[in-house]
């Protein structure tokens, strides 16, 4: 157990995902602004589906959310550069979060990996090689560390890919390779091939090959025969994802962070070759560096020494935040039916691309004072993104709900009844009404308790194997 926590290896390996790391967030949150998202996402909504217990998180107005994103993309360039890191690494857990938990809308797997990356990376001495830092105070250098400040990344990384394996171990994607078949045909137009896309037998072998990939290569990357031909497929699958799939930065920031389970040799390499090239920057960043620093001319090691109280801390800190890591994805089970209708405990569980699933919404107000009833206009008050990923998830269908109650009190109607329409279609099959037409909404509180009100999705072998008689 030493080799995996308190023996002293290396830094290089950590120095090395916190230099890639930040350049990836870097350039995720430039693009994020090219791309006008920014003002799309949280700037133009009049509402905001705000995470169960986080209601209180709102948005900064237009100038207050460049701000943010502003201070986002200095704190990833100096997290990358290793100056002033932990003020750094500590603006960009805060900023990145927090523009996460505004809005239900926008979830990503990936922007939840990032925020667990920056958080874990919060709580170790990633800047005390290969930084600026260490340029500018050079007793800051340091050579090796406890095993488990890199291996806790590893241990992270493995988590994501196993319970994203796992979350493929289910009928329609294994015996249906759904929803490959309904995604592939789409990119037919694709040069080259484009031609093979519309084959059924490439919707399964993309299936199977994608749920052995998620459940083995974080074993075969920590197994040093088979890491290089590893990487390789990491490399091949997150492009093709990429290329297929528009995926965003997903794919990127995967290729890069595997990179840990790579040797300390092959990282101090690779700190050697960029030496020259750091050391030049550096001089142009700072007034005053050494060119050389005694440490960087001794041959003695120096290793970072942690005081009990501090190891105490970090080991409870760590161990709380890797039992939610394992048991979170789990909670689904704690809830009857499919967690793909449903969507209880499907957040935040690693469920990479496993579903197709859309839909229409319509709520109907009935005001009991007049007798009057009247159906919503959603796009008055969501964007069509909003609208779209709402009207397919059940939290969200009750949380709009909800505002509706609030939008028409403010007008002076104190009392209204609002009951949904929804018809959503789930890997390819019939539109199946999701809510109970009949219940009241705004009589539901929110939480996390099963919602009964969702209609059942019926689980048959031929509702698995034959979608055309459905």
């Amino acid at each position: 157990m030493k080799k995996y926590f308190t023996q002293k290896i290396s830094i290089a390996p950590l120095a090395v995902f916190r230099a890639l790391f930040g350049f990836i967030m870097l350039v995720s949150t430039i693009r994020f602004a090219a791309m006008g998202w920014i003002s799309d996402l949280y700037i133009k909504p009049d509402f905001f589906f705000t995470y169960y217990g986080f209601d209180w998180i709102a948005p900064l107005g237009g100038t207050g959310m460049y701000l943010v994103f502003a201070i986002m993309g200095l704190a990833a360039l100096l997290m990358m550069l290793g100056w002033h890191y932990r003020v750094a690494s500590v603006l960009f857990f805060l900023t990145f979060s927090y523009v996460e938990l505004l809005d239900k809308t926008n979830y990503l797997n990936h922007y939840y990996f990032v925020s667990i990356i920056s958080f874990l990376l919060m709580l170790v001495p990633a800047h005390r090689s290969f930084s600026l830092d260490v340029l500018r105070k050079p007793e800051l250098k340091v050579d090796k560390v406890p095993a488990w400040m890199i291996n806790i990344f590893k241990l992270q990384l493995g988590i994501v890919y196993f319970y994203a394996g796992a979350a493929k171990l289910n009928p329609d994607w294994l015996l249906n390779a759904m929803p490959m078949k309904i995604w592939l045909p789409a990119k037919a137009h694709l040069p080259i091939i484009g031609w093979l896309l519309e084959y059924d037998i490439t919707a399964y072998l993309f299936s199977w090959t994608g749920a052995f990939y998620d459940l083995t290569i974080a074993f075969f990357l920590l197994y040093k025969p088979t890491r290089i031909a590893a990487y390789f497929s990491v490399i091949v699958f997150h492009l093709m994802t990429y290329f297929l799939f528009q995926i965003g930065m997903f794919p990127f920031i995967m290729i890069l962070s595997t990179l840990i389970f790579f040797s300390a040799d092959f990282h101090e390499t690779l700190v050697r070759k960029a030496k020259r090239a750091w050391q030049f920057l550096a001089e142009r960043f700072l007034t005053k560096v050494q060119k050389s620093t005694s440490s960087d001319n001794e041959k003695s090691t120096t290793a970072l020494q942690l005081s009990t109280k501090a190891s105490g801390l970090l080991g409870a800190i760590i161990g709380i935040h890797f039992l939610l890591q394992v048991f979170l994805p789990l909670r689904f089970a704690l809830y009857p039916g499919n967690v793909f209708w449903t969507e209880q405990g499907y957040r935040f569980s690693w469920r990479v691309m496993l579903m197709e699933k859309a839909g229409y919404a319509v709520f109907n107000v009935y005001n009991p004072a007049t007798e009057r009833s009247w159906e919503v206009a959603n796009w008055d008050h969501l964007t069509e993104n909003q609208e779209k990923m709402m009207a397919t998830q059940p939290d969200m269908i009750l949380q709009y709900a909800h505002y509706l109650e609030d939008h028409y009190q403010e007008q002076g109607i104190s009392d209204v009844k609002i009951t949904v329409q929804s018809k959503v279609t789930l890997n390819g099959r019939r539109s199946r009404s999701m809510i109970d037409p009949d219940v009241d909404l705004t009589t539901i509180e929110r939480g996390f308790a099963h919602k009964n009100w969702i209609l059942p999705y019926p689980e048959t072998q031929q509702s698995w194997f034959n979608r055309s008689t459905e």
